[in-house]
Formats: structure tokens, sequence, C-alpha cells
């Protein structure tokens, strides 16, 4: 099963972590202000599969989790298309702009379940 942390800089996610569990992965999202910070410590100490970072830039929690950790990341993305590509091209920490929505969490996760297996 995908496992996915979700790190928002305003203490959100509930909407992706819904869309997630609804294409069977297991969300976890890191409480509290400024979370996305913490992104890359959660998904190391939860053995996760890929992180999802939301801060105004989209930038600040996926660059910290791949300059701590190693993880691929991408930021600035601003939409599902794009999210999705990252999947595609193996990324683990993912940076958006503020997009707290079901669809992305269902669509990010059903494309790493297409890409790598549940």
């Amino acid at each position: 099963m995908v496992k996915v942390v979700i790190a928002d800089r305003l203490g959100k996610g509930q909407n992706v972590a819904k869309g997630v569990e609804a294409a069977g992965g297991i969300a976890i999202v890191v409480p509290g202000m400024g979370a996305d910070m913490r992104l890359g410590d959660v998904m190391k100490a939860e053995d996760a599969d890929f992180g999802i970072s939301f801060c105004g830039s989209g930038g600040a929690g996926s660059i910290t989790a791949k300059t701590k950790y190693g993880y691929p990341e991408r930021h600035s993305m601003r939409s599902v298309g794009e999210g999705v590509t990252a999947i595609n091209d193996g990324i683990k920490a993912l940076g958006f702009g503020f997009m707290d929505t079901e669809e992305l969490g269902q669509a990010l996760a059903e494309a790493y379940i297409k890409k790598f297996g549940a």
C-alpha cells in the first residue's frame, strides 16, 4: 500500500489526504504551522513512498527534504498534471503551491500505484 506524507505550511492537507485514501493509500498529515519544513523528517521516520509539501512558493519543504535526506525533488508545481509527471519521473518529494484538493491526492496516489505498484 502506498504511504504518502502530506506537509502544509499552514497545517492543512486533510483534503489531499482524503484523495490519497480514496485511491487506497495511507495518508500521514504532518500537524501544525510550518509542517512543510518537516516533510523529509516524517518521510524518513515513516518510510514513506513519497511526500507532498505545500507552501506559497511551492518549494521550501521539498528542497529541504532533498538537502537533508537526498530525496529526488521537484518544486513550484501548480497543477495535478505536473504532479503526475513528477511521480512518473521518480520524484519522491513534491513541492506545490497551496493545492489542498482531493483530486490532487487521488491522482498522485493512483499514478504511484500504476507506476510502482501498491
